[in-house]
């Protein structure tokens, strides 16, 4: 049995009853916004260049991690560095632990502030991956099987 637009019945239940012109969906919401322009990303075919990222994502994850870089640099080569531009006041031994100040800054404050800064990535990142509407939550099964 067919309708006016010479479809089936069956097929006119099975897609709610729309006409043949309407655009089929997944049932998610559309949004407009960088979530959307994201979904249509091809971001494994896309090329990565880091001094020109390719979408508005490489590019804010970009700053991201050049940030982090920057303080990482500063965290673990800024002691090395003042030692020797002023080696008198980052020699002299600290009152309270008796460390002289360039050795507790290598060996407290570089591993501190890496897992400061591995600890801002983090949300950093978890803070990008919601503006462009990126989900961790739809995990394929790794070895070929389905999810049990």
């Amino acid at each position: 049995m067919t309708n006016d637009n010479s479809r089936s019945s069956d097929d006119a239940a099975a897609d709610g009853g729309r006409a043949t012109d309407d655009v089929a969906t997944d049932g998610g919401v559309a949004s407009a916004g960088a979530a959307q322009t994201h979904k249509d990303t091809d971001y494994l075919g896309a090329e990565v260049n880091i001094l020109n990222p390719s979408t508005p994502y490489m590019r804010d994850h970009l700053r991201i991690v050049w940030t982090g870089f920057a303080i990482w640099v500063l965290a673990v080569w800024g002691p090395v560095t003042l030692t020797r531009l002023a080696p008198e006041a980052m020699t002299q031994t600290m009152p309270i632990l008796q460390f002289p100040l360039h050795y507790f800054l290598v060996a407290f404050g570089a591993p501190t502030s890496a897992l400061i800064l591995a600890f801002w990535y983090s949300r950093k990142r978890d803070a990008l991956d919601e503006k462009y509407g990126i989900e961790h939550t739809d995990v394929a099964a790794t070895d070929g099987g389905t999810d049990e």
